[in-house]
């Protein structure tokens, strides 16, 4: 089974509660942050598969309030999502009233793709479409990474399907 598939299964038999035991969720969010190179630590753990199983992104105080009994203080979850977004497991995003926030990476994402951010409920959906090529960059600049965001309200939220 893929990593992806574990995370999922896990993230719907916990049914967002982290303080549920499930090895198998804990293992495969050790398992993708251990790839990066980096310590697996209970706190990146933790928040890792509390945005994996996330219907939507989450903000500060919904990680925190999710965490219930296994809060972490709020310097440690900065540091945490800070990590998660520049390590790739997590996309930050702003939404209407500027406000950060959180959700999972698609495991094995691609390096260039096009995002919509649902303005109403902060879900983030990975499109297929990529983004446009870039212009000829000036000598000596390096793109490490292309992005592109679009923003409206998602089928759920105009009462669509999904």
């Amino acid at each position: 089974m893929c990593l992806w598939a574990v995370l999922k299964f896990a993230a719907m038999m916990t049914v967002l509660n982290p303080s549920v035991d499930s090895p198998a969720e804990a293992e495969a969010a050790a398992l993708l942050i251990r790839r990066t190179g980096a310590r697996a630590t209970p706190a990146r753990v933790r928040v890792l598969r509390l945005l994996h199983a996330a219907p939507a992104a989450l903000t500060h105080h919904d990680i925190e309030q999710g965490l219930g009994d296994l809060a972490l203080d709020r310097v440690t979850l900065y540091r945490v999502l800070d990590w998660l977004v520049e390590s790739g497991l997590a996309h930050r995003n702003t939404d209407a009233q500027r406000v950060f926030r959180f959700s999972a990476a698609a495991i094995g994402e691609h390096a260039a793709h096009t995002h919509f951010r649902c303005e109403d409920c902060g879900r983030v959906f990975c499109l297929e479409a990529a983004p446009p090529e870039p212009p000829r960059l000036p000598d000596g600049f390096s793109l490490s990474r292309i992005e592109l965001d679009l923003r409206g309200r998602c089928a759920r939220c105009t009462g669509g399907n999904r």
